[in-house]
């Protein structure tokens, strides 16, 4: 499903999983139909002018179609008594009533995570089911929601639209761009564990935390009625005990692995390469994980409170 803005854009709503085969070529977006592409387009065109005004928000849109449609929002009787935006109909109203009273009506019955709208469950259900029903047409790889699948074609065309402005480093997705400024350009820790007190810096890496206290196994193997806290435990259990999946094999000394990244790690040690270098000793590194955990040595920063006296440490040991 599609809503307009007043920018004339399409905004894709988070749980729309439809096929979108029509592609933008300046900026990468995708649409259900070729209008719709076609509308956007005017966007990025110097013929881009507001020449249709709204009579009663002077809002304005660059056709007629579009203030048609925007039309339709002052005459909609289905208006929110909180925030005044209108709605086409009483089930739009309700959905988007549940963002102010905070209702999740869908529950999953495997985890009881609960979910505003009956979407957003079925797509958090494939997480236990495993169901990827969007395969990439040039690799292998599959994926359980649309907008994974967009997002990983960036992949094969080596577009990277998301800069870092502190050291221009590109990404081809806006949440590693987001990712990489908490981890890399940012010491703060604002996610904080209720068990133990350790803090984080993404709120991703506290929900993984959490699971080590509460034992919650979120991952039910397909073929048996195993479970597991996390992906990879599950995936190294598909590929131990039901031979899904594929090994990475080191050519050195035959040992298996589940990841790639972990078959990489493993080959440095053999040739004896640690490409993380210290640049206030002459320490060398093989992972940038270990080269992070050493890096507070040569600083003052504290950033580890205890909760009984208020001292603080560099290391959570």
């Amino acid at each position: 499903m599609k809503i307009k803005a007043a920018s004339n854009d399409i905004i894709e709503r988070p749980h729309d999983d439809k096929p979108r085969p029509y592609l933008c070529t300046v900026c990468d977006k995708r649409f259900v139909t070729k209008g719709g592409l076609n509308i956007h387009k005017t966007t990025h065109t110097q013929e881009n002018l507001c020449q249709y005004y709204c009579t009663q928000c002077e809002k304005c849109f660059t056709n007629q179609q579009c203030l048609n449609m925007h039309m339709n929002v002052h005459g909609s009787k289905y208006r929110c008594t909180e925030c005044g935006k209108c709605f086409r109909n009483n089930y739009e109203l309700s959905v988007h009533g549940r963002h102010h009273s905070g209702e999740k009506p869908y529950a999953c019955t495997v985890c009881s995570k609960q979910f505003k709208t009956s979407a957003h469950l079925d797509q958090h259900s494939r997480v236990h089911s495993g169901e990827k029903p969007y395969k990439c047409p040039t690799c292998d790889k599959a994926f359980s929601q649309y907008g994974s699948l967009n997002s990983h074609m960036r992949v094969h065309t080596g577009d990277k639209p998301y800069k870092c402005f502190l050291c221009n480093k590109s990404f081809s997705q806006a949440g590693q761009l987001q990712t990489h400024e908490r981890c890399v350009h940012s010491n703060e820790r604002q996610y904080k564990c209720s068990y133990c007190g350790m803090q984080f810096k993404l709120n991703y890496n506290l929900k993984l935390h959490v699971r080590t206290h509460t034992g919650a196994k979120l991952y039910t193997c397909r073929h048996c009625s195993d479970r597991f806290s996390f992906r990879t435990q599950l995936k190294t259990h598909l590929l131990k005990s039901h031979n899904e999946g594929t090994w990475f094999t080191c050519h050195i000394c035959q040992r298996k692995f589940g990841r790639r990244v972990d078959l990489k790690m493993h080959i440095l040690r053999h040739e004896d390469v640690k490409p993380y270098v210290c640049s206030e000793c002459p320490k060398r590194f093989y992972t940038a994980s270990d080269f992070k955990r050493h890096q507070p040595v040569h600083s003052d920063v504290k950033n580890i409170c205890c909760d009984l006296d208020g001292k603080y440490f560099t290391y959570y040991s």
